[in-house]
């Protein structure tokens, strides 16, 4: 059983996911990674999330990144969106991370910042555990 679930909307991503895995292994945070994208499969990605036993999401995706806001949009638990850097230095992700509408909240770190995703879900998950 994964606490975080790492998505990459493409397997090109996998370098800022590493991020993310470094911090969650150091602190000892189990985690499941995947990449399934939510334009070619969104049937899979739905399955995934209903399945899936993660109490906080990661989500990396560059471009429109819809992977994040999607996720946000099937789940009530904490998603955490990373911008991919790419066309527009990262800033078109980034902008389509942050201005989710009301109702769908996605927290976004800074682009290609899998760290700092990684540092957030571990903050979230020392809500209901300290250790």
């Amino acid at each position: 059983m994964a606490d975080v679930a790492v998505l990459c909307g493409s397997a090109s991503d996998r370098a800022i996911a590493e991020k993310a895995f470094a911090v969650l292994q150091e602190k000892q945070i189990s985690y499941d990674y995947q990449v399934i994208s939510a334009h070619r499969d969104p049937d899979r990605l739905d399955e995934y999330i209903r399945s899936s036993p993660a109490r906080v999401f990661i989500a990396i995706a560059g471009l429109s990144a819809a992977l994040p806001g999607v996720v946000a949009s099937k789940t009530p638990r904490p998603v955490i969106g990373v911008p991919v850097s790419g066309t527009l230095m990262g800033f078109d992700a980034l902008l389509s991370i942050v201005q989710m509408p009301k109702g769908v909240p996605v927290a976004c770190v800074g682009v290609d910042n899998g760290e700092n995703a990684a540092h957030l879900a571990a903050r979230i998950l020392a809500l209901a555990d300290e250790k």
